[in-house]
């Protein structure tokens, strides 16, 4: 057996033997977006494909990945366009989150544009 196949086989016995909890989990927001599989729901896939959509939701997003002061939650927020209405969905562990991203929106589609459906999670374990 070679020596770099010995080294693999060796590191993932090791990573197979880790104790559960060694390796932090990405978060997973499956049951938040629970109410995302009804057929009335504004997802990601009623965004309409125009030009002017697709540039609200860039100008959007940019702001919202650009801003560290939120986390991760929030810079994962759903952003849906759709003829110049922007909807809000995802969560957010504050408040003061959920708010700044509904500024931002508001600051790119217009003051009424903005549906914030956003709901705010509660804790700030991951980040």
């Amino acid at each position: 057996m070679t020596r770099i196949t010995l080294r693999s086989l060796i590191l993932a016995g090791c990573l197979l033997g880790a104790a559960p909890g060694a390796f932090p989990q990405a978060p997973d927001n499956t049951k938040l977006n629970q109410g995302d599989g009804q057929k009335s729901a504004t997802t990601a896939g009623s965004a309409m494909n125009n030009k002017s959509d697709r540039e609200i939701m860039q100008q959007i997003r940019k702001s919202v990945v650009e801003d560290k002061s939120l986390s991760t939650y929030g810079h994962n927020v759903k952003i849906i366009a759709r003829h110049g209405q922007v909807t809000l969905k995802g969560p957010v562990h504050s408040d003061d989150e959920k708010s700044n991203i509904e500024a931002k929106a508001r600051e790119v589609a217009g003051e009424h544009n903005v549906d914030n459906q956003i709901t705010v999670k509660g804790d700030r374990k991951t980040r």
